[in-house]
């Protein structure tokens, strides 16, 4: 990764009606993510299942360039994202490759975040699991708190080698799904 490049986590919020709303939509969005991923800013993106959130990781140059991912993206020009919370990683472990795009919603991962008090002996644990095929990318944020892109749909699965490590302070891993569009 490119010393100047920001990687960050962007938590959106969606309106209480996404899902009945976001299907004119969806294409439009997914085309831009795309247009983003080619250009190596988007990592990976998707909703939740439920549709309350949605998750994007990307590279950016400056910090204020998260704000133009988000706020052009189709699905927050038209009211259906309703607000986002980015947080830059400290440490990121990148993907080795990115798996093609599946815009129909059927790759279910989960991310697994939590605490560790040591993030370079824990990040150990992650490229332990990358080499493994079981994550696809992770990071260590600035306040100790740790992402992992589990490619695992098992909640239990996907915290089990983490938790097993005792690298993260314990307790604190949990577990949510992610359709994994791009």
């Amino acid at each position: 990764m490119d010393g100047g490049v920001i990687v960050y986590h962007v938590a959106i919020t969606t309106a209480d009606d996404y899902l009945t709303r976001r299907e004119p939509h969806r294409q439009a969005s997914f085309e831009y993510l795309m247009g983003l991923r080619a250009h190596g800013m988007m990592i990976a993106a998707g909703p939740a299942p439920d549709g309350r959130s949605c998750d994007l990781f990307c590279r950016v140059q400056q910090p204020g360039d998260i704000e133009k991912v988000v706020e052009t993206n189709p699905l927050f020009v038209d009211g259906l994202w309703t607000g986002y919370s980015p947080r830059s990683f400290a440490e990121f472990l990148e993907p080795w490759e990115l798996p093609p795009p599946r815009p129909d919603e059927t790759r279910l991962a989960t991310l697994v975040e939590g605490a560790t008090p040591d993030a370079e002996m824990a990040s150990f644990v992650f490229i332990e699991e990358r080499g493994a095929g079981r994550l696809l990318f992770g990071g260590f944020f600035p306040d100790g708190s740790s992402l992992a892109f589990m490619i695992s749909a098992d909640p239990t699965a996907a915290i089990a080698p983490l938790d097993a490590s005792g690298l993260f302070t314990a307790g604190t891993l949990r577990a949510r799904p992610l359709l994994h569009i791009v």
